[in-house]
């Protein structure tokens, strides 16, 4: 069994009967305000989009782009204001428009947004590369710089989630590193050996996890069989868990730069998913972040 792709969660999302309603933060963008105008004519989100009216009402008329039955709030602190709609309920995802990653994330770990839980934050990712017709979700690939062995777990539990809502029951997870050979030089080998061993040791339950294994071993057979690396993950892992950010975001960026590919991604850990990209994104991938976080999300109900 493969991961859901987009066409899958499109459909999925198609089929839903209710709205999520959605706080927008930082509307003022035309790939922002095109993926909201489709994500609502399609019966997917009822959206609040925060930011400075005048500055959305000019984009949006500048790009054609209709702002019917959008709710658009005028604010100078588009991040806290979105919040605060979250925390009172009138909002149950939040989506990341033209805003900075610090400012939103200041608001979001705020000790009065109530979004902060005992969950390490951290980014996923669904990627799907078209040519081999291969889906993994990646993880972290946007928030903890050097994450810790326990941090590492907590975000192996949220990118695991994912994957089962996205339809693998069992997911192969690889613990990534340079090199599938263990040294101390390299302390996230060691890491990647703990994660197996807990796997094996039926620690980490709903998931296998193999490491360390490099990005090859981990998604072509040929280079598991080349370099004679066997293991349940090799050529064939769902998950790929990097061993910090500056790994995640190199790997990440270069496939969606230069494979024919598909992508989207979401925050996981807080209290409620956020739809999460680059503000350099384009309209397609906003709108498929907004399918994955629709779809593959666990918690967009569980704000009081």
């Amino acid at each position: 069994m493969s991961l859901a792709g987009f066409d899958q969660l499109y459909q999925q999302a198609d089929a839903r009967a209710e709205r999520v309603p959605v706080a927008v933060v930082g509307g003022a963008d035309r790939t922002v305000l095109e993926a909201v105008r489709l994500a609502a004519d399609r019966g997917w989100i009822t959206p609040l989009v925060f930011g400075r009216a005048a500055d959305i009402e000019r984009i949006a008329g500048n790009h054609g782009i209709a702002l019917d039955g959008l709710r658009i709030v005028d604010t100078l602190e588009p991040a806290a204001t979105a919040v605060a709609q979250v925390r009172s309920g009138q909002a149950g995802m939040l989506m990341k428009g033209q805003v900075s990653t610090p400012a939103l994330m200041r608001a979001v770990l705020d000790v009065d947004s109530r979004l902060r839980t005992s969950r390490v934050i951290c980014q996923v990712v669904l990627m799907e590369i078209l040519r081999d017709d291969r889906r993994f979700v990646l993880a972290d690939t946007g928030i903890c710089i050097q994450p810790s062995l326990e941090q590492k777990l907590d975000i192996l539990r949220s990118a695991v989630d994912v994957a089962q809502r996205l339809g693998v029951a069992q997911p192969r997870v690889a613990a990534l590193a340079a090199s599938e050979s263990v040294t101390e030089s390299m302390p996230e080998t060691l890491d990647a050996v703990e994660l197996q061993r807990r796997s094996q040791a039926c620690e980490l339950l709903g998931c296998t996890v193999q490491g360390p294994l490099s990005f090859d071993l981990a998604y072509a057979v040929d280079a598991a069989e080349k370099k004679q690396v066997a293991g349940p993950v090799t050529g064939a892992a769902d998950v790929l868990l990097f061993p910090n950010l500056v790994s995640a975001n190199l790997t990440v960026k270069a496939i969606m730069y230069t494979a024919d590919c598909r992508y989207g991604g979401m925050l996981c850990g807080a209290a409620c998913p956020v739809v999460f990209m680059s503000r350099a994104d384009s309209t397609a991938t906003r709108l498929n972040s907004l399918a994955l976080a629709i779809t593959g999300a666990s918690c967009w109900r569980s704000m009081p």
